[in-house]
């Protein structure tokens, strides 16, 4: 048997049954479900799979087998066909390995980068711990400059949405990406040369048709450099999330297509 199978159930699971369930990689979907993705050796290994969702007391919504054998999840970005460490002018992108874990904790543990993270670690250790995870693992890429980490990406493939006829054809057809870098490098375009090559990834590597990533409003570094690369903004949101300071704050979330991203100057074209 042995072939990659998806799991879609209701609510958010959290990381850590990713063990229990044999380090299948869990995805938070918007429509407040969880997608589970690994891969089934047999039917026995299936039936204990089902099993462990059911002792979880999740309702499971479908279940499917999603590629041919042997191969691997798209959401795998390390594992994924690509060529690996990928070079810019400048930098170098590879796969974190959990030695990286002190360098990546360096950058996220100063305020001014701290303060826009969705989760901030008041110490290594939980930072560690979450780094070594492997839907962490399998989802990030760290930034070197001169062989030092100044930042990590995130891009995780996703469901785009579609009317039921044709959901099918929607899996797996776009990415939400995410960036983390170092202030004392900013200014110099490092972080618009490695978030431009994750864009050109996604679309000419992974052949996803778009590609989404979300800011707080007052987090001007993001979403300029989110225009920088050539994604447009197309929602705005209004107060609708809470900072760990209690503040209700904007959002915006900004996107581009296949069909309009020019990699040459990373910009939209007409």
């Amino acid at each position: 048997m042995s072939r990659p199978y998806e799991f879609r159930v209701e609510g958010h699971l959290d990381d850590r049954w990713a063990a229990v369930l044999d380090g299948f990689r869990l995805r938070h979907e918007v429509d407040g479900t969880t997608t589970v993705t690994g891969v089934v050796v047999d039917q026995a290994h299936l039936h204990g799979l089902l099993a462990r969702l059911r002792d979880l007391g999740v309702s499971l919504l479908s279940m499917q087998a999603v590629a041919p054998a042997g191969s691997l999840p798209p959401t795998d970005v390390a594992s994924a066909a690509l060529l690996w460490p990928r070079r810019t002018d400048r930098l170098v992108l590879r796969p974190p390995t959990v030695d990286d874990a002190q360098a990546t904790w360096r950058i996220r543990r100063l305020e001014s980068v701290r303060r826009w993270l969705p989760e901030a670690p008041t110490s290594l250790a939980p930072h560690r711990c979450k780094s070594e995870q492997p839907t962490r693992l399998a989802t990030t890429v760290v930034v070197l400059l001169d062989g030092q980490i100044i930042g990590d990406l995130t891009l995780r493939v996703e469901d785009a949405w579609g009317q039921n006829e044709v959901a099918h054809l929607a899996r797996q057809k776009q990415a939400r990406v995410a960036w983390v870098f170092d202030p004392h490098f900013a200014g110099q375009g490092y972080a618009t040369e490695a978030a431009r090559e994750l864009i050109k990834v996604c679309f000419h590597e992974l052949a996803l048709r778009r590609v989404v990533a979300s800011c707080f409003a007052d987090d001007t570094a993001s979403w300029r450099l989110m225009e920088r690369v050539g994604m447009r903004r197309e929602a705005h949101a209004i107060e609708d999330a809470l900072l760990r300071t209690g503040q209700w704050a904007d959002t915006f979330t900004y996107a581009a297509s296949s069909s309009t991203w020019s990699p040459q100057s990373g910009r939209a074209t007409p």
